[in-house]
This record gives C-alpha cells, sequence and structure tokens, in this order.
C-alpha cells in the first residue's frame, strides 16, 4: 500500500511537525506514506471577494491536481463528506485495497477549501466533523486516524 497525502501549506509549529513526525514514523510499519506540501496561495486583503477566493481556489487546485495520477484513489477531506468511525475508516480502506487499490491519496484543502475539480476527481469525499480545524491541525488529526486504521486492520490493540 502506498499513502500520499497532499496538504496545502506548510506545518509551522515545531510540536504539529513532531506530531506528523511521530505518526509518520508508526504507518510506515504498515504502509508507505509520503506528504506533499502544495504551496498555499497568498492573498493580500483580510476580507477577501468571492472573486479573490475563486481565483486562489484554481491556483491550489492546478497544483494538487498535477500530483494525481489516473490510478490513485483519491479522498478528499470536506465538512460536507461522509462521516464515519474510526472502526468504519479502516474496514473502507481494508475494503478499497480489497479491490485492488493500492495507491491512496488524501487531499487536504487549505484556508478555503478545495476546488471544484478537487472534488469531481475524488472517489470519496470524508468528513471527520463538521467542526471546522486549522489545515496544520488537522494533517496531525488525519494520520492519528490512518495509523488507528491499520492497528484496527491488524488485530493490534491501541487506546480508545
Amino acid at each position: 500500500m502506498n499513502i500520499k497525502i497532499l496538504c496545502v501549506g506548510k506545518l509551522s509549529e515545531k510540536f504539529l511537525k513532531d506530531a506528523c513526525d511521530e505518526y509518520k514514523k508508526r504507518i510506515s510499519a504498515f504502509s508507505k506514506i509520503e506528504i506533499i506540501e502544495i504551496p498555499e496561495e497568498k492573498i493580500l486583503t483580510q476580507t477577501p471577494s468571492k472573486l479573490e477566493i475563486e481565483n486562489v481556489l484554481k491556483k491550489e487546485e492546478r497544483r494538487i491536481l498535477n500530483k494525481i495520477s489516473d490510478s490513485d484513489f483519491v479522498i478528499t477531506l470536506e465538512i460536507l463528506g461522509k462521516s464515519i468511525g474510526s472502526e468504519d475508516f479502516s474496514k473502507f480502506l481494508e475494503d478499497k485495497m480489497n479491490d485492488g487499490n493500492s495507491k491512496f491519496i488524501f487531499v487536504i484543502g487549505g484556508s478555503f477549501g478545495l476546488g471544484d475539480e478537487i472534488k469531481k476527481r475524488s472517489n470519496f469525499k470524508l468528513s471527520f466533523s463538521k467542526f471546522t480545524l486549522p489545515h496544520q491541525l488537522f494533517r496531525v488529526v488525519l494520520l492519528e486516524q490512518i495509523y488507528r486504521a491499520f492497528k484496527i486492520m491488524n488485530n493490534q490493540i491501541y487506546h480508545k
């Protein structure tokens, strides 16, 4: 199995980098894992117009789509996606692997979310919560859930 996480923006806090590194190390016992940071498009105003936001999304979208191949199973992280628990997430990944999928790409958008073309390319829209989470913190949460999914798949004990 090969997992890539495409993230808009870089981690800026050491504690977030440390947490991501720890979960990447843990996941590597089960799967190859790679995090690809996509440059976040800068916006110069505090209150951007709808057109400015659309332009940001289009630029970030092109960068993301350039990293996705036709054979990738793409999972976008979206507030309006399907919400499932950890056991169901583990079963979902296991089922997709059994269906012949071996390359998974998780996509975490930037401050304004994801562009429409990425949402159309998505094979599965996943929501962890209706809460809005900072995309840097969400990276840690996603890694933890991927690690938890592997522990569940392999019938290994992991705290609840």
